[in-house]
């Protein structure tokens, strides 16, 4: 009798066996050895699908690894959601993330260093990080130490119809080169249409919003080159030096170009207002290089921006992806992370997107160089690498900073008050900020 129970108790567990199994692999091994991330960004509506593909591509070459990918709002929005779920533990394993959030996570200790996600890698510290753009390093260092990697990098250029030049009278092939000829540019190409003494048409885009808005960043990270091409800085050393007379003699700028239009009749987003030929020149990176690939239709270029007194100015920037303490599997996360800045992905990447890649050796590579020539416009963003500098950012207060920077320029720009003084106002509000506790 207990030779004839044994066998069935054998066959038993072996089902069992093989039940478990099987139910492992119906899940493809999911509650077994795949590890998920969650990663929270905020790509725009242009780049989404791009990132996606990327994930999808990512998961492929590392099946035990899952991104779970959550759009988050971009500016205060974003900051504020991932100070909330510091507080309730709640925070992704990695987030796409400004420099300018960076400060919080660092003070509040919740991200890894760069040193510490690379430990023992030594390959990547001595042959990939001295690949990447010195700028976009220097945005993400605080008090001598990096806090994220980068996985693209932005240019700021100067965008315009050339068509709409055409009609003005103005050569298509000369966009304005300096302050004087946006000033002149900018008035041959506002026009009034229908002679109701208001303009229909308008020549350049003052890029000024609600200082207590989502886009203060973006419109301190348009004017900030406009300082440096006369001649001075946002920070030296950790302290203010934006009030200084490069800083006046940009905002100064803005604001006659904004009144000399008739600005605060103009309703539109930028992209919106140049894609529908109401405006013939705006401020733009290359992330919105995929809707106007599929949406312009007419004559269009990308310029340097106006030189000032010191020459041509841009920067070099980005958005980062940072490592949360909270990540129960981080060396999968250091595997996403590397594997975004590899030459072969920055380079895809850069073709779908129209980013720019974050490694220098790419600017000599025949394959991305085969990409710019197919795409002028992307061309064009990629040029202005030869003079674009890294941001000047605080390693405090810097979402603070920002807003007293911005509502500076929105009080002078819309006449409030005049340059100099919402300059020196913002300049000493940082400095008592500077020096608290």
């Amino acid at each position: 009798m207990k030779h004839r129970i044994l066998p069935v108790i054998l066959i038993f567990l072996a089902s069992v066996i093989l039940c478990v199994e099987s139910g492992c692999s119906r899940t493809d091994k999911k509650n077994c050895s795949v590890q998920t991330l969650t990663f929270w960004h905020s790509f725009t509506s242009s780049t989404m699908p791009v990132l996606e593909q990327m994930i999808v591509d990512f998961e492929a070459i590392h099946p035990g690894i899952q991104i779970r990918a959550q759009y988050v709002p971009t500016g205060d929005a974003l900051v504020q959601k991932l100070i909330t779920a510091i507080q309730s533990g709640t925070e992704p394993d990695i987030a796409w993330i400004h420099a300018d959030f960076l400060d919080r996570l660092v003070e509040s200790k919740s991200i890894y260093s760069l040193n510490e996600l690379a430990s023992g890698d030594s390959a990547f510290l001595i042959n990939i990080l001295p690949d990447i753009f010195p700028q976009l390093l220097k945005s993400v260092t605080i008090r001598d130490t990096v806090y994220a990697l980068p996985m693209e990098a932005t240019t700021l250029g100067l965008l315009y119809n050339k068509d709409m030049f055409r009609e003005a009278g103005l050569d298509p092939g000369h966009p304005p080169a300096t302050h004087a000829e946006l000033d002149s540019f900018a008035g041959c190409l506002s026009r009034d249409i229908n002679n109701d003494g208001l303009y229909d048409k308008f020549g350049f885009y003052v890029p000024v919003f609600p200082a207590s808005g989502q886009l203060n960043i973006w419109m301190i990270m348009q004017w900030t080159p406009f300082v440096w091409q006369c001649g001075g800085s946002i920070f030296h050393e950790n302290q203010p030096v934006f009030s200084q007379e490069a800083g006046i003699h940009a905002l100064e700028l803005w604001k006659k170009l904004y009144e000399q239009q008739q600005f605060e009749r103009f309703s539109m987003a930028h992209d919106m207002g140049f894609m529908s030929q109401t405006v013939a020149m705006i401020l733009d990176g290359p992330w919105n290089l995929p809707r106007y690939r599929d949406n312009i239709d007419f004559d269009w270029g990308v310029a340097p921006l106006p030189a000032g007194c010191a020459g041509n100015s841009t920067y070099l920037s980005g958005e980062y992806l940072a490592v949360f303490k909270k990540c129960r599997h981080v060396s999968s996360a250091w595997k996403f992370l590397q594997w975004f800045i590899e030459p072969d992905v920055q380079r895809e990447f850069a073709r779908r997107s129209g980013y720019l890649p974050v490694r220098r050796s790419l600017l000599q590579d025949s394959e991305y160089l085969s990409i710019l020539d197919a795409y002028p416009q992307q061309k064009g963003f990629n040029e202005l690498i030869d003079y674009a500098r890294g941001r000047e950012l605080p390693d405090r207060f810097r979402v603070e900073v920002n807003q007293h920077i911005a509502a500076a320029i929105e009080n002078a720009v819309r006449g409030i008050e005049p340059a100099e003084m919402a300059l020196k106002k913002a300049d000493i509000k940082i400095q008592k900020l500077m020096c608290s506790d």
